[in-house]
């Protein structure tokens, strides 16, 4: 049996991550992402309402008519966890794919309200729930399993597809926090197993790779969000955070720190209250009983007037903006679009690092600048990243031992830095360390 990788998208950038793996004429995808950025040049692009053809000449999303040229049947699509850059892209390419799209329960309910709002495609394929630590069998040859992991989402897993030659692991995003707020620690003894059983391939995030040492557990990142929020209890001045509407655990830790000093946190957001209040539905988090969510913009507009009335000493808004996103609600805010006004000594908190790239970082300063110039005290960068280091790359390697290595998930400077580390450990460039362009197909067996 022939095993074939294909990259479909995410392997010259960060974003639209989209990997194909044929095993004889049997195909599991895993990933359908989009990249934010190419859709935010566009001002006026509406996503939902937007043909795929159109997103992948934006190259929004990923260029999957390479799969044209594939022979096969794709058995499934695999999405490892909820963030857009992984599943943002499934509205507008799983139509074409007779086969059932398989993720962990809260990221199929993301998933499922991704669907629903689509504009432009009708979607039936099955929406498969499985938790990590179970397995799914796709044919008498293939495998599927879902191995406990961390990452800057809840219910994240690395899937493992187990094959007639070995397993493929895909670590397209992960974190090997062994202190987590939320959830279990990785199933490092189950991934042990594996490498033991033995792995062909492993595809592999190279996101963080050129960081030295190890990614700080998230517990550092409550820490550092504690000491700050916490030493202004005394404060009468504004006091409000940003931060990624998907990191659930950083929005917990957010919401208990403004309980603990008297004040009511409120998220602000339809990014912010459909993250955090599909995960309280589902039971898979439990925040303050004095937290409120509110997503509609003109009841946001509302809420913002009333903490003015009531004084914006009472409150802690969590809200979205801290890549000074349009139309977010610190954004809005910084320009003075809202009820909520800035005044001198006001405290802005960005519980996040802006995401490298140009666009980021111009409206990053951009909406800095006008907070600066309305007399706002500026905190940056209380966090910690969702991805792993270069020493935690090592230990993963040495874990799972893998005959090949496909590093992804990363710009061209990004792989090769992967490359690097894999040479280190005795890999060899073109022989079982493969650093693949988008298009590109590599058999490994």
């Amino acid at each position: 049996m022939e095993i074939e990788v294909i990259a479909v998208g995410g392997y010259d950038e960060v974003g639209r991550n989209m990997t194909a793996v044929r095993c004889g004429k049997e195909i599991v995808i895993f990933d359908m992402g989009l990249r934010l950025d190419q859709v935010m040049i566009h001002e006026d692009a509406e996503v939902e309402n937007m043909h795929s053809l159109d997103l992948i000449q934006m190259k929004a999303i990923p260029d999957d008519t390479i799969m044209n040229e594939i022979e096969g049947t794709v058995k499934a699509i695999v999405c490892s966890h909820g963030h857009l850059d992984h599943i943002g892209a499934i509205p507008k390419l799983a139509h074409r794919y007779n086969a059932p799209i398989i993720s962990t329960p809260y990221t199929t309910e993301l998933i499922r309200q991704q669907i629903s709002s689509e504009q432009k495609f009708v979607i039936n394929n099955k929406l498969v729930s499985l938790r990590a630590g179970q397995k799914y069998t796709l044919s008498a040859n293939l495998t599927l399993e879902f191995v406990k992991m961390q990452h800057s989402i809840i219910d994240t897993a690395t899937p493992v597809l187990h094959t007639p030659h070995g397993a493929i692991v895909y670590a397209c995003d992960y974190k090997l926090d062994r202190t987590p707020i939320i959830g279990e620690p990785p199933d490092i003894n189950r991934l042990r197993q594996i490498g033991k059983e033995g792995v062909l391939g492993l595809i592999c995030e190279a996101t963080n790779i050129d960081l030295p040492g190890r990614s700080p557990s998230e517990r550092i990142a409550r820490d550092l969000v504690r000491d700050t929020i916490t030493s202004y209890e005394d404060d009468k001045n504004a006091i409000m955070v940003s931060t990624f509407s998907s990191h659930i655990a950083r929005v917990k830790t957010i919401a208990e720190c403004a309980h603990e000093i008297g004040r009511k946190p409120i998220l602000l957001g339809r990014s912010m209250e459909r993250y955090s209040s599909t995960a309280e539905q589902m039971k898979l988090v439990g925040f303050p009983e004095t937290m409120s969510m509110f997503g509609n913009r003109r009841t946001v507009d509302r809420t913002l007037r009333r903490m003015m009335k009531m004084g914006k000493d009472k409150f802690l808004p969590i809200i979205t903006g801290h890549q000074g996103e349009p139309g977010s609600i610190l954004t809005r805010i910084a320009l003075g679009d809202t009820p909520y006004k800035i005044d001198k000594g006001d405290k802005v908190i960005f519980s996040a690092k802006v995401i490298p790239n140009p666009m980021n970082y111009g409206q990053r300063y951009r909406i800095e600048t006008h907070l600066k110039m309305a007399g706002a005290r500026i905190f940056q960068d209380l966090h910690v990243s969702g991805h792993a280091y270069r020493e935690d790359h090592y230990e993963f390697i040495n874990i799972l031992n893998p005959e090949h290595i496909i590093p992804a998930h990363g710009s061209v400077a990004m792989t090769a830095g992967y490359l690097s580390l894999a040479k280190d450990l005795g890999y060899t460039h073109n022989k079982d360390v493969h650093v693949m362009s988008n298009g590109q197909k590599q058999r490994i067996n």
